[in-house]
């Protein structure tokens, strides 16, 4: 069960609601379970022996992301973290130790910097803003770095996405510097439309790239890192040090097969309706959404009311209207006085109008 009173209200609560707007439902255990099993009629390798040690369904799974990414190889990893680490140790073992990376970037925020701590790794920052950094900035860099690391997109600064120009430019410096480039692309699946280039191109000039089963894509867990086949070769021995060589992961990797073939498809849609939710949310008093417009399906809303107010009214109007239009919020700044949620258009989203969005709006501001 979910950890704190606040978790375990969501849960109850979003689970009611008639309609959702931002994310899905939370899954019960047996609810999991039944969706699994319901994948034995789908067209997945089920008649081979289950995988030992990262062959048989994992090895589909790692051949056929490869293939969706451009790159010759893959390997899959248990966590994303782990799939970082590997990644980044892998080319620290040719290039060196140290990586430029953004400040915001998740091994910073969200890995307990294990990047130095476990992996003797170092980051250098690319810019203090709150955005993409720059192809001057890199060119300015003070200190030398071994590695380029590009979140795409880069989450806690909005999900946001460099332009196409903007990538290239990256690409070709780091290229004439003689300096791999690593995609942090754990939301990178659904990227592509707002570059309007393929996922094999926007990966083209990438050493190696990560990849998420489970945002986005709906999977259980799990991570991807694809690059050329020898990188691969080398990344499999990290894999083992740090782990990740586990005996069987088949109801990970078969879920994240699933995603491949039901979400992947729908992701352009879901980046496309983004567009029309952000309008409508902006348009409350003092609301503000980041980007504007989004650059993927996900994008941050801000309101000027504390966050427990807004909790609150949340879980009011999904209990007693069976509406439930957002998940957490939190008070981190830049903006005194507004509260940040993070709202992810996908499925549950997909029939919401302008105005129905409006409409659900101001019965949640209602009751905060």
């Amino acid at each position: 069960m979910n950890d704190t009173p606040v978790q375990d209200r969501r849960f109850h609560a979003r689970r009611r609601a008639g309609r959702l707007l931002s994310a899905g439902r939370q899954q019960t255990v047996r609810e999991s379970l039944a969706a699994l099993a319901a994948l034995a009629d789908g067209p997945y390798p089920l008649d081979e022996p289950t995988d030992r040690y990262g062959d048989g369904i994992v090895r589909t799974l790692e051949l056929r992301t490869a293939a969706l990414l451009g790159k010759p190889d893959a390997a899959y990893f248990p966590t994303g973290t782990m799939a970082q680490q590997a990644a980044l140790k892998t080319w620290a073992d040719t290039h060196g130790p140290v990586v430029a990376m953004h400040p915001l970037a998740h091994p910073e925020q969200h890995e307990r910097r294990a990047h130095q701590v476990l992996s003797g790794l170092r980051s250098v920052p690319l810019t203090g803003a709150p955005r993409q950094p720059a192809a001057a900035e890199l060119a300015e860099l003070d200190e030398p770095y071994d590695v380029l690391m590009l979140e795409l997109p880069l989450r806690d600064a909005g999900f946001l996405l460099p332009g196409w120009d903007e990538l290239e430019a990256l690409y070709a410096l780091a290229e004439r510097q003689g300096r791999p480039v690593h995609l942090d692309g754990a939301r990178l699946w659904e990227s592509a439309p707002h570059f309007g280039r393929s996922l094999p191109e926007v990966c083209a000039r990438a050493g190696s790239v990560y990849v998420s089963c489970y945002k986005s894509l709906g999977g259980h867990s799990g991570a991807l890192v694809a690059g050329e086949a020898e990188y691969v070769r080398r990344l499999k021995v990290w894999r083992h040090r740090y782990g990740g060589s586990l005996w069987q992961q088949w109801p990970a990797a078969l879920a994240a097969l699933a995603g491949l073939d039901r979400e992947l498809p729908r992701l352009p849609g879901y980046v496309a309706h983004a567009k029309t939710v952000a309008a409508a949310l902006a348009a409350a008093p003092g609301a503000r959404v980041h980007p504007e417009p989004p650059h993927t399906h996900q994008f941050q809303f801000w309101l000027p009311y504390p966050a427990a107010r807004l909790e609150e009214a949340g879980f009011r109007q999904a209990e007693e209207q069976g509406v439930s239009l957002f998940g957490g919020w939190r008070e981190p700044g830049p903006h005194p006085g507004l509260s940040m949620t993070e709202v992810t258009v996908a499925a549950d989203a997909a029939d919401w109008s302008a105005e129905q969005v409006t409409e659900a709006l101001d019965a949640f501001l209602a009751l905060v």
